[in-house]
């Protein structure tokens, strides 16, 4: 969806080229709450480095390989469902076994399944409540709910256990946003959207949730390795409504946008197979995005009265270093225009939809100037956007 700007407009003349509110047969949609939850136990790095040198029963050399990609990751420590309490106070991991020098591939899906229909819906819970709380919304006033995952199925599924934990009626509208990867909780923003622009009393509650632990893969691939080093478990929750919010930062959805990079269908893959979900995450991804971003960006915010430089502060899903070095090359960008996303990188790691969500609630709490755009990348390879004003 787009907007139209009136050149005209006084407001616009007095404020440079901004957005002029939303028309009426758009819709307004504001972020009323947002809350994040990740499990209770974190691994640092070079521990997992460790632990995944042991699982595939590597050679010193191979060792030295494993540790210097989870270092170039630049991720701190990561959480997972799939971690428990050691003797010596450090996160240990049991569901994964070492390989014992023959090849192995993990526990089966339906093992894997099995801890996501366990731990999903509690880590749900925990970001929605949290949501709710500081929305100050009515959990028996919830009229649509968006649920978000591409790391597991199950039916009855998320949606249905957070309708049953929160008591929310029972006529409350359902809507799941599968399999779309990272940028999985953008399109929930514009399925919210979309929702509120024909029903402007509407109260949504999106939740993304992913367990990508449990879809380790045992290779001595270092795309695969990269891969391992990078995903891990997490939440997010976002409460939207058609009015704002009193003592909650006035972010206003504008606008969304997507595009399809051209040539890009082998770049960034996600697949389910025997022994969990498999992921390409091509060598090519960060080349894609500095040769193709630019071009439908700018078309996109001019459509909506609006250039890259006049974003001031920009919400980009960070699947890795390399992803957030592209975009910031392709757009221009400074180094202080990505330091949210730098920052929840090393602090979570990829958590896959939920992590930019993460990166906006962090901006909201900081008071980051307007208008922002937040960006996500996933399997397409496809690139995601909303406009906050």
């Amino acid at each position: 969806m787009s907007i139209s700007v009136d050149p005209n407009h006084a407001e616009a003349e007095s404020v440079g080229r901004v957005l002029n509110p939303t028309p009426k047969s758009i819709g307004q949609m504001y972020v009323a709450g947002i809350g994040t939850a990740v499990p209770p136990h974190a691994i640092a790095q070079q521990d997992a480095a460790a632990m995944a040198a042991t699982l595939c029963n590597y050679d010193d050399a191979q060792k030295q390989r494993i540790e210097k990609l989870y270092g170039l990751t630049r991720v701190s420590h990561r959480h997972s469902v799939l971690l428990e309490p050691s003797p010596n106070d450090r996160a240990a991991q049991q569901f994964f076994q070492p390989s014992n020098g023959t090849p192995s591939q993990g526990p089966p899906l339906s093992q894997r399944m099995e801890r996501y229909e366990k731990e999903a819906p509690r880590l749900a819970l925990e970001a929605a409540q949290s949501a709710l709380l500081e929305s100050g919304v009515d959990a028996g006033t919830i009229t649509h709910i968006i649920t978000v995952s591409c790391s597991g199925f199950v039916a009855p599924g998320v949606d249905v256990a957070l309708i049953r934990a929160l008591d929310l009626p029972p006529t409350t509208e359902r809507t799941h946003v599968g399999f779309m990867g990272c940028h999985g909780a953008l399109n929930a923003l514009r399925v919210a959207y979309g929702f509120l622009g024909s029903m402007p009393d509407a109260r949504i509650l999106i939740v993304a949730v992913e367990l990508c632990s449990l879809h380790y893969q045992y290779s001595a691939d270092d795309e695969v390795n990269l891969a391992n080093g990078l995903f891990s478990d997490g939440a997010a929750a976002l409460i939207a409504t058609g009015k704002p919010s009193r003592g909650v930062p006035a972010w206003r959805c504008a606008a969304t946008g997507s595009c399809i990079l051209p040539n890009s269908e082998t770049a960034m893959t996600w697949k389910i197979r025997d022994h969990g979900f498999q992921m390409t995450l091509s060598r090519e991804v960060p080349a894609i995005i500095k040769g193709h971003l630019l071009p439908w960006l700018s078309q996109w915010l001019s459509e909506n009265g609006l250039s890259v430089d006049d974003v001031k502060s920009w919400a980009v899903h960070p699947g890795g270093p390399a992803i957030l070095q592209g975009v910031r090359q392709a757009l221009s960008l400074k180094n202080a225009d990505l330091v949210v996303s730098w920052d929840v990188l090393r602090d979570y790691g990829n958590m896959s939809s939920p992590t930019v969500l993460f990166v906006i609630d962090r901006l909201r709490r900081q008071r980051a100037p307007l208008p922002c755009v937040a960006l996500g990348f996933g399997p397409g390879l496809a690139a995601e956007a909303v406009l906050w004003v």
